[in-house]
């Protein structure tokens, strides 16, 4: 899978997930002012419990447009052994036991994985833990990862 089709790829899965919690915030947003759930006495909080899922779901629908945003206007970078790991990089990683880790450099939607015919590629952002060790990286360049009791080191092998 090239860059442009995983960008594609991403773009349609926000795309998707974007119309279901629009729907989801709409229904949410009528059930909260609908009649039947004027509280019956003080007690009552089911209209302000619908509407905080509301509000939850039209924020989360926001953080998906704006990530749809910067998707649809990023610029794909080319990598080479000795460019340093920056957005865009697809790294693949290798621990000492052979363990492959792919993982594409996203501006946003860190933890979604796109299937590709050689395995799954892992999302991350410049914000995440990983997403800072990787930056400024090259191939060859190891880099922890994992919390630091149980952190396991990976070999950058292939930036592109």
């Amino acid at each position: 899978m090239t860059k442009e089709q995983m960008i594609q790829e991403i773009i349609a899965r926000l795309s998707a997930d974007l119309a279901v919690l629009s729907t989801a915030a709409r229904t949410a947003h009528e059930a909260a002012t609908h009649e039947e759930c004027l509280p019956d006495n003080k007690y009552d909080t089911t209209a302000l419990e619908a509407s905080y899922i509301a509000q939850g779901q039209a924020n989360r629908a926001q953080e998906i447009r704006i990530a749809l945003e910067s998707y649809r206007t990023l610029t794909l970078h080319g990598f080479d052994d000795d460019t340093p790991i920056r957005l865009t990089a697809l790294v693949t990683l290798e621990s000492a036991q052979g363990e492959v880790r792919r993982l594409f450099l996203g501006p946003q939607a860190g933890g979604m994985k796109v299937a590709d015919r050689d395995g799954e590629i892992m999302v991350i952002t410049p914000r995440s833990p990983l997403g800072r060790s990787l930056v400024g990286l090259k191939t060859g360049d190891e880099v922890q990862v994992g919390e630091a009791a149980a952190a396991r080191s990976f070999t950058v092998v292939e930036v592109c």
